[in-house]
């Protein structure tokens, strides 16, 4: 595998409550591919703290906006997607490209004004790099929207991208 396919372009360090849109805007960018489980909210929850939601809600101003998991459950991904009233993608088999092109085809967005936004290497940022798109990897969000700063799965695939030679500077 290609190293830079585990690179980022933007290593936000933050979670998604501190994530700019302007600082998205200046990219070019004007659609944003957002993974739920992990980025939204922790992967056993399904209602959105409301910093997240306010967050989205502002975004929803600057960008289309549209939710991609991996999760299998319609019901699940629907009732989150309800909550911000947002369309959605379930069971997306990320670090497939298919649903990002699904999205693409569906929108007629360009690669270049696209970018998933995402807490893990190995399915959001793999899948936006094997497409094209501008990927940006964020911290885990807790119950209350603020960064998990102790993610154990981040920080294996963030160690193993980095023994490939990844995430250099």
């Amino acid at each position: 595998m290609e190293v830079k396919l585990l690179e980022p372009s933007w290593n936000s360090g933050v979670s998604i409550i501190n994530l700019s849109q302007s600082e998205i805007l200046s990219r070019g960018i004007k659609s944003l591919l957002l993974d739920v489980d992990g980025t939204l909210l922790p992967r056993k929850e399904d209602l959105i703290n409301n910093s997240v939601k306010d967050w989205i809600k502002i975004s929803k101003n600057y960008f289309n906006l549209h939710l991609i998991s991996n999760n299998p459950s319609r019901n699940r991904i629907k009732k989150i997607a309800d909550q911000v009233n947002l369309t959605y993608s379930y069971k997306a088999s990320k670090p497939s490209r298919k649903e990002l092109l699904n999205y693409l085809t569906k929108t007629g967005e360009r690669k270049t004004e696209v970018a998933i936004i995402g807490d893990r290497l190995f399915t959001d940022i793999l899948a936006g790099n094997r497409l094209g798109i501008y990927t940006i990897l964020v911290k885990p969000t807790n119950s209350d929207g603020l960064p998990y700063l102790n993610s154990k799965m981040q920080r294996i695939e963030l160690k193993i991208a980095s023994l490939f030679g990844a995430m250099k500077k």
